[in-house]
């Protein structure tokens, strides 16, 4: 081989080696960003760095806690703040996009919700918005009419001084607006949360993000031991889960 075949062949690896180097800090830098839920994500960013990084939980960060203060956690809030996880996953949007998610949960389901979500996300499952319910100032009506999915809030079950699920962090509901709350009294008043859901209390009805027996997010959330708001007998929470 003559010395200048040698140099060529000498560039072509080195121009290769950079190109192939610089792709590469390119998109560990892409996958470095700050975690900000709605944010789409690319597959070629989660397979770079593996689907485990992008499904994790870790106790309460202050970024986070200040973010809950006066809202989510309100003065004289009674759950330690060491009994909360703050969890990281990706979700399917309506549209096939991944998104960035974020939830508050208690401890003690936040290893349930970690492989439940994950296993949504293997099957392209859509949920259309996964963010802290402080993003609507804890206000549970516009958190639903956006058809996004929240956890922890503290606060009384409504018409009594009882904690709610959601208050203990041990209660999930699911795109909301598509699968309401749905209360009919013996007077016949019909009450429906969020208040524009009428038209989704039509189990029968096809529409997306439905939440039905079927439905593999309903199994994987009874398989590992949630109830179901939708089986409930004297009203309905189809987006509803429980501990």
């Amino acid at each position: 081989m003559t010395r200048k075949r040698i140099y060529i062949v000498g560039l072509a690896v080195f121009v290769i080696a950079m190109f192939g180097l610089t792709g590469r800090a390119q998109t560990v830098r892409a996958t470095s960003k700050a975690w900000k839920a709605g944010v789409v994500v690319s597959a070629e960013e989660v397979e770079c760095t593996g689907l485990e990084r992008w499904f994790t939980q870790q106790p309460i960060p202050d970024a986070i806690f200040a973010r809950m203060q006066g809202k989510s956690y309100p003065a004289g809030c009674t759950i330690p703040r060491s009994s909360l996880r703050y969890i990281q996953v990706l979700h399917y949007d309506g549209d096939g996009r991944v998104r960035m998610g974020e939830m508050v949960c208690n401890k003690l389901i936040a290893d349930d919700l970690i492989s439940i979500f994950k296993e949504l996300y293997q099957h392209r499952y859509p949920i259309q918005s996964m963010r802290l319910i402080d993003d609507f100032d804890a206000v549970d009506e516009r958190s639903m009419r956006a058809n996004n999915s929240t956890c922890f809030c503290y606060r009384t079950v409504k018409g009594s001084n009882k904690l709610s699920a959601h208050a203990r962090g041990m209660a999930v509901d699911i795109n909301a607006l598509y699968n309401p709350y749905y209360r009919k009294g013996r007077n016949g008043k019909v009450t429906v949360q969020p208040s524009n859901a009428l038209k989704y209390c039509d189990r029968s009805a096809s529409f997306p993000y439905k939440i039905d027996r079927n439905d593999l997010l309903y199994k994987l959330f009874i398989k590992h031991g949630f109830r179901w708001g939708g089986a409930w007998r004297t009203v309905k929470d189809y987006q509803h889960f429980e501990k």
